[in-house]
């Protein structure tokens, strides 16, 4: 049978070869643009504000794991535990920053979204012990992505192509374009989708972005279907050097962008300080992410980076 293969609508090529990866690593694409490196003491500013349990919130627990709380429904973005984000342990995946507490530690979980099957998205092992403890879950994924759950004994699962929705009692799921690729091995490259997700709940709206470029189609029409967004979970990170990066993965100032296309009320950074998987240093993006906030005149307090087990009200 022939296997369907997707594709990125406003870009021609998103994959790289191992010949690209050669040439990074021998530094053909390095940027040629001297980057700003963050003061010693540098941190971005976070609003000290006593986080109430009774009104919505987000945790970050790293890379773009994130725990939420809103409703009534806790949900899980892109969950990820596991110490190295590769098939094999190798020291260039390892983990740079532990989670805040242990899969053992959450509360009930209600909704797992999940955006791709790359392994810094998609973990086996976090599968399989979210499963265990919390059998209830209704994981919502990409296209094509249903069979890897059920090979892994987990059956509540709802495929999501981009613009369908997904509705349950009291929220809706809408999966919504992203510029990515997807692929766990060499053979089974743009097999499934890659997705970003809107979740609708009686009073809040989450867009959860899951890994991305920047067109300027998509987000923009993401924006004109909704007015506005309670929540948006950016990327911030892996993004160095831009030639190789730039159409798979936002820049902050991309980043920036986002959260103006699509009129967000508050933005949380995501997809840094965890795994090293780009020539940035790890502390830079949210630096990156002050100077471009600054640039556009937007209070910081709107978009905000903040380290692994911060809680936020939303």
């Amino acid at each position: 049978m022939t296997k369907r293969i997707f594709s990125n609508p406003h870009l021609e090529n998103s994959r790289r070869s191992i010949w690209d990866i050669i040439l990074w690593k021998l530094g053909f694409y390095n940027d040629p643009v001297f980057r700003i490196p963050p003061p010693a003491d540098f941190m971005y500013p976070i609003p000290q504000t006593p986080v109430d349990p009774s009104l919505p919130w987000a945790c970050w627990i790293g890379h773009s794991t994130f725990l939420i709380e809103v409703d009534g429904i806790t949900l899980l973005t892109d969950p990820v535990w596991d110490s190295y984000c590769s098939p094999i342990p190798l020291p260039a995946f390892k983990r740079r920053t532990d989670p805040p507490f242990s899969l053992a530690d959450l509360p009930k979980i209600d909704l797992i979204l999940i955006s791709h099957n790359h392994y810094d998205h998609l973990d086996v092992k976090t599968v399989a012990e979210l499963h265990a403890f919390h059998p209830q879950i209704e994981w919502i994924v990409p296209t094509g992505l249903a069979d890897w759950f059920r090979k892994r004994g987990v059956t509540r699962i709802r495929e999501l192509h981009w613009w369908e929705t997904n509705r349950e009692g009291h929220f809706t799921v809408t999966a919504v374009p992203a510029q990515h690729f997807s692929g766990r091995t060499p053979w089974d490259q743009n097999q499934t989708l890659w997705n970003g997700y809107v979740l609708e709940t009686k009073s809040k709206r989450l867009y959860f972005i899951g890994d991305t470029g920047y067109n300027p189609i998509d987000f923009k029409a993401i924006g004109a279907q909704w007015p506005y967004m309670d929540l948006s979970l950016i990327p911030i990170g892996a993004y160095a050097p831009r030639r190789l990066m730039k159409p798979v993965h936002v820049s902050p100032c991309e980043s920036v962008q986002i959260h103006q296309d699509v009129n967000s009320r508050l933005s949380l950074g995501m997809h840094w300080k965890t795994f090293a998987l780009s020539d940035e240093p790890i502390d830079q993006p949210p630096y990156d992410l002050y100077l471009a906030m600054q640039e556009k005149q937007i209070p910081l307090e709107r978009f905000l980076a903040i380290e692994p087990g911060t809680y936020i009200n939303w």
